[in-house]
């Protein structure tokens, strides 16, 4: 557990440091692209006051054309009057026509179709010459003149190219490269112009829109640009959408880790409760197994006494074992759970005394050979009777996988440490998936069983005798060797 809270800190910190980077380089792009706005919309104020002060100077020209009207039908000075007409025949880009008081045409200049079929300024030639307020041209008072213009044909263009720049940048700004949500208004601040990285559905919403105006302008300063025929706008923004998530991100984590957790712990105490209705089942029938045989042999030899077979004698010496096994099998139960007492013990006279009990209730094809001198004596800190179960446990797993005929060979050595116990038989071999599982409580192959003698095995060596069991060898068709592992001396 602590290694897991480890990882899953480990984890989170990694993973948080990567976000903040992450954060804050996204919002250094958010920022670069606020003060790129902020530019282009100068750039683009600067443009249009330089077209306003282009339109100003055609508007001078205009006037200076007026007054040179003026001056040619007030003066009679044939010098003056060839530099008027001078200054008159150089205008090469502002249209003017020159009109009575009464509208009709004396004369045009610059303009792109010919006027002799017109005498009247009307209709739509009329609509054109009026955006600006005509220049009153004196000439006899109280008679005068009337000199209409517009805007040249250069400006016209230039105009227009401006609108586009305009309505480029407006576009530009909304939908930007950097994915960062943008809603442009008017001056209002609530009808919307454009907008751009949001969602089009939800911003058919008013009442969505409003929201979404309040909560940008609480989180970045709008941007004001002013436009002389546009009027004034407000760029509003927010943080990307990405960013965004990537605030919330370590929080998901932790949301998820802790779902898992929470799935893992579920899982854990549903397997945990599993096995331990296993081996309490197993627990049970083990124990059952283990009484029902001694008690079986000491019903049959009542049965017998009543019926007058056998001796007293020979009857109260076989009792007399079996209620020695009943004895080692209560020591057995009892121990389980509970921490046993390890004292020196002779083991090799524990393995003959086992093999002598689990012989005789083997088949008859089952041969045991014990590589052991019977007279060796080799004394290790144990607990016979736990100890006495593993090597007959050993013993029926080996008759199992025999199929009741073999050889099961025990064999012994040791060291200046440790004892090396191996229990060899011939059967017909563990695979590679079952020599990890069969040691769990409830794994078993046989079709009647409850997988427990090797798991109490396990327990009773690792855990009580602090030793090691495990399968050292085994192959298909020919066999396997289980390994036991204990110390000459208590740890």
């Amino acid at each position: 557990m602590i290694l897991a809270v480890i990882i899953i800190g480990a984890s989170i910190f990694y993973t948080n440091l990567l976000v903040t980077t992450f954060a804050k380089e996204e919002r250094k792009n958010v920022s670069l692209w606020a003060k790129a706005v902020h530019r282009k919309a100068r750039l683009v104020k600067y443009t249009e006051f330089f077209f306003n002060q282009l339109q100003e100077e055609e508007r001078k020209r205009v006037e200076l054309l007026a007054e040179v009207y003026n001056q040619i039908l007030s003066n009679n000075s044939s010098d003056d009057l060839t530099f008027y007409l001078d200054i008159i025949s150089n205008n090469n880009t502002i249209p003017v026509i020159h009109t009575d008081s009464e509208g009709k045409i004396l004369s045009a200049k610059n303009i792109d179709f010919p006027i002799d079929s017109m005498s009247f300024l009307d209709g739509k030639l009329m609509e054109e010459f009026s955006v600006y307020e005509p220049i009153k041209v004196h000439y006899a008072p109280p008679r005068f003149n009337y000199l209409y213009y517009k805007n040249s044909r250069f400006f016209t263009e230039l105009k227009e190219v401006l609108n586009d720049y305009i309505s480029s940048f407006m576009e530009e700004v909304a939908l930007n490269s950097s994915s960062v949500p943008v809603i442009i208004t008017d001056s209002s601040k609530r009808t919307v112009i454009q907008f751009g990285n949001l969602n089009d559905v939800r911003m058919s919403d008013p009442a969505y829109v409003q929201r979404k105006l309040e909560e940008m302008e609480d989180e970045n300063q709008p941007i004001k640009v002013t436009f002389r025929d546009q009027g004034t706008s407000y760029i509003f923004y927010q943080d990307s959408e990405l960013l965004t998530i990537m605030k919330f991100f370590p929080l998901a984590q932790i949301l998820i880790i802790a779902v898992f957790l929470l799935i893992a712990y579920l899982l854990f105490s549903y397997a945990r409760r599993a096995e331990q209705n296993r081996v309490w089942a197993g627990m049970a029938k083990e124990t059952a197994h283990q009484i029902g045989t001694p008690l079986s042999s000491i019903m049959a030899w009542m049965e017998l006494l009543k019926m007058g077979k056998g001796t007293a004698h020979q009857a109260a010496e076989e009792i007399e074992k079996d209620i020695n096994r009943l004895e080692i099998i209560t020591e057995r139960f009892s121990k389980i759970g509970s921490t046993p007492m390890l004292v020196k013990n002779d083991v090799v006279r524990i393995i003959y005394d086992s093999v002598e009990y689990i012989k005789p209730r083997s088949p008859k094809k089952v041969v045991y050979n014990l590589e052991i001198p019977k007279t060796k004596e080799l004394f290790i800190p144990v607990n016979a009777a736990l100890f006495s179960w593993v090597i007959e446990n050993l013993c029926k797993n080996a008759i199992d996988a025999m199929e009741g005929t073999g050889t099961i060979t025990l064999m012994i050595k040791e060291d200046t440490k440790y004892v090396t116990i191996d229990i060899i038989d011939t059967g017909k071999g563990i695979s590679i998936t079952e020599q990890k599982a069969i040691f769990n409580p409830g794994y078993t192959t046989k079709k009647r069983g409850w997988g427990l003698g090797l798991s109490l095995s396990k327990r009773i060596i690792r855990d009580y005798h602090h030793g090691k069991i495990f399968v050292k060898s085994s192959a298909s068709g020919k066999g396997s060797t289980f390994r036991i592992i204990m110390r000459k001396n208590s740890k």
